[in-house]
């Protein structure tokens, strides 16, 4: 295995996917330290060539082999695939740092975003989850807000961009404004409308409402945590937006909320609605921060306020926040995997 010194040998497992794609560009811009890498996909796309830093790779079929020798593996291939081969990665002693929703609520697994629960990767078992994209946007701007004004409840409905659901997502929204026929992922047309998440769970909720509430709760070690969660999916190429209402124990005003916010990691302030200044899926494209807008006051609670939060889903809400694990396991030199107890399993 690789030390900081001298890099880190590196796979990433869906390497062809859209967020495969996105997590290489973002290896390269933030330069991680990578002395050897991995392009890994499923047997229908290997063979095919990948570029980077300058150099091509040919990609290679993901097995339960891929990982000899791998210090860290990114995964964005799908829930089946994280399934099937994080274990292996972390059995041959490699991190694997999953996109998918396989291992998120698992009892063995960290859910980690950077900026707010890093301490939760100490003692790691070689699986690590990557949260929502809605989830990872919407807890970097609660963490500092209830470390500084304690949440008491949570109501947020999303504005989520097709590219949520990958290459098909934004291509079945091209040939609908095109008025092209379209294997379309969603329940309904997406161009011109508004669709909701397929309602599977019980009691009405969707599987992408449901993991919300689960992620939030886990994040940020708040199981009491109110919260009340909708999901839509909107006509937009790019970043989601997410309308948020918080109630708090402590007293709360727009000047104080934002003042906290802005000196919070990872959060860019954009609040001028009188000078048409405020968070946008466009403003967000190829960013990494979470944009916060729109802050006001709540009257019909004691403690209450608004806001409005955009990032883009693909990079911070994906491909960036699995990047920031890998660079946070680096600095804190937690690479390392420890094999789970006896008789415990992923």
């Amino acid at each position: 295995m690789s030390n900081q010194s001298n890099g880190y040998h590196v796979a990433v497992a869906g390497a062809t996917g859209l967020v495969g794609r996105t997590m290489l560009k973002v290896l390269e811009e933030r330069n991680f330290p990578v002395s050897s890498l991995k392009l890994l996909a499923s047997k229908r796309s290997a063979g095919s060539a990948m570029t980077f830093k300058g150099q091509e790779y040919t990609v290679e079929e993901l097995t339960h082999d891929s990982f000899n020798g791998v210090d860290i593996a990114l995964f964005s291939a799908g829930g089946a695939a994280s399934k099937e081969f994080a274990p292996s990665a972390a059995k041959a002693g490699c991190v694997a740092i999953d996109n998918s929703s396989a291992w998120r609520m698992h009892k063995h697994v960290p859910l980690v975003v950077p900026e707010v629960n890093t301490h939760a990767l100490q003692g790691h078992h070689g699986i690590i989850a990557n949260p929502n994209c809605s989830t990872i946007q919407l807890v970097v701007a609660l963490e500092p807000l209830h470390n500084e004004f304690g949440l008491k409840r949570v109501v947020v409905s999303t504005y989520q961009s097709p590219s949520g659901a990958g290459n098909q997502g934004v291509e079945t929204l091209h040939n609908e404004l095109q008025g092209k026929p379209a294997q379309s992922p969603f329940s309904a047309p997406i161009a011109f409308n508004t669709v909701f998440h397929t309602v599977k769970e019980q009691f009405g909720f969707s599987e992408e409402e449901t993991k919300m509430l689960n992620e939030i709760r886990k994040i940020m070690e708040l199981p009491a945590l109110r919260l009340a969660v909708t999901c839509v999916r909107v006509p937009t190429l790019g970043g989601h937006g997410e309308s948020v209402n918080i109630e708090t124990e402590k007293a709360i005003s727009p000047e104080a909320m934002t003042a906290t916010l802005k000196a919070a990691p990872g959060i860019v302030i954009a609040d001028e609605p009188q000078n048409a200044v405020y968070p946008t899926p466009r403003m967000s494209d190829g960013r990494d921060e979470v944009f916060v807008g729109r802050i006001r006051e709540d009257d019909s609670v004691e403690n209450g306020a608004y806001m409005w939060v955009v990032s883009d889903n693909i990079r911070k809400g994906a491909a960036t926040n699995a990047v920031q694990i890998a660079e946070a396991l680096v600095s804190k030199d937690w690479v390392r995997v420890i094999p789970l107890a006896a008789g415990e399993t992923f």
